[in-house]
């Protein structure tokens, strides 16, 4: 499988994908981070511009992620992608346990590490997040202004609105797995509260099973990204659906750099009227709708056409401003 998936996000960029790839680390709040960094060839006659990516939910940074850094790479812009902590080859206990407010904090260390990195112009830095991070690079953009751009595709931007009408909640199929996931994050919160370890479930199961994921779609599109063969698991603590964030206020609107919002119309995980109504908040925002599901933005023809409109996004706003006064003198 791992061939097989090299072999498909080669042939969508053409084929060097991991030539410029290297492994870096970071510290975020006294935990290891794991990231990989990649350069684009303008890298090795100075200091170039740089996005930060961070996955959503139970996602790492070579679940699906290689092929957007690589095209970013390719067209000038460098790539730091991360893994959260307690994910992927990042440090920290417990494992697969979605903190919010703790990848917030990761965003922000790694956004740290790549203005700080030799190649990296500091003020030309950007970030992007996918489903869950999507809504995570709002609220750290919003307390960053020196953050040059932000990429937010499909969002997940509050937790109370998801893609599914009232009426597709209401099916029994859909009330009885939400039932069933509800009463095992239950079962996980008791167990964080006593200090056990804790109770996983799931990311993408068959229908009819308790899991995060069960739509069809969604297992095949984690197996063609490479599954656990990347270093993803296919396990999670449930009790994240407790604490799920509210991007509502104070995120957008307080945006002082440009924002590209990737819309999928279809989305039945993260509500896409939501999303487009949060973005039309900020101030310099351009949301682009797509007919596709939440899972569609990752393979295939929407992945070339979602990665082109994103690169020409990056380039506009970091390649069209002039290096800094820092990036000179590192160049020096």
């Amino acid at each position: 499988m791992a061939r097989l998936v090299a072999a498909f996000v080669s042939s969508l960029l053409g084929g060097a994908v991991m030539s410029e790839r290297s492994e870096v680390s970071f510290d975020s709040s006294g935990v290891n981070c794991a990231a990989d960094l990649y350069l684009p060839a303008e890298a090795a006659t100075g200091p170039v511009p740089c996005v930060v990516m961070g996955h959503g939910g139970s996602g790492t940074k070579r679940l699906g992620l290689p092929a957007y850094a690589a095209k970013f790479a390719g067209g000038g812009i460098a790539a730091l992608v991360f893994d959260y902590r307690g994910f992927g080859a990042s440090d920290g206990e417990p494992r697969q346990v979605i903190d919010v407010a703790a990848q917030r904090d990761d965003y922000r260390a790694a956004i740290a590490c790549a203005r700080g990195l030799p190649q990296i112009d500091p003020q030309r830095v950007a970030i992007w997040g996918t489903s869950l991070s999507g809504g995570h690079v709002l609220a750290v953009a919003a307390s960053d202004p020196a953050v040059a751009a932000v990429v937010s595709q499909v969002p997940m931007i509050d937790g109370m609105h998801r893609g599914r009408t009232l009426r597709q909640r209401l099916n029994w199929q859909v009330t009885a797995r939400t039932l069933g996931f509800t009463l095992a994050a239950l079962r996980d919160l008791r167990r964080a509260r006593r200090g056990e370890p804790p109770l996983y479930v799931p990311v993408v199961a068959p229908p009819g099973q308790v899991a995060v994921f069960t739509e069809p779609d969604a297992e095949a599109t984690f197996e063609a990204l490479g599954g656990e063969a990347c270093g993803w698991r296919n396990r999670l603590a449930p009790r994240f659906v407790f604490a799920l964030p509210a991007y509502v206020r104070g995120t957008a609107e307080r945006l002082a750099m440009p924002l590209l919002m990737i819309v999928a119309d279809h989305d039945l995980q993260a509500s896409p009227r939501f999303a487009a109504a949060i973005a039309s908040r900020a101030p310099y925002a351009d949301i682009r709708h797509h007919p596709l599901g939440h899972f569609d933005v990752y393979t295939g023809r929407p992945f070339e056409e979602i990665s082109d409109l994103q690169l020409a996004f990056l380039r506009t706003h970091l390649l069209a401003a002039a290096p800094s006064a820092a990036g000179a003198a590192a160049r020096a």
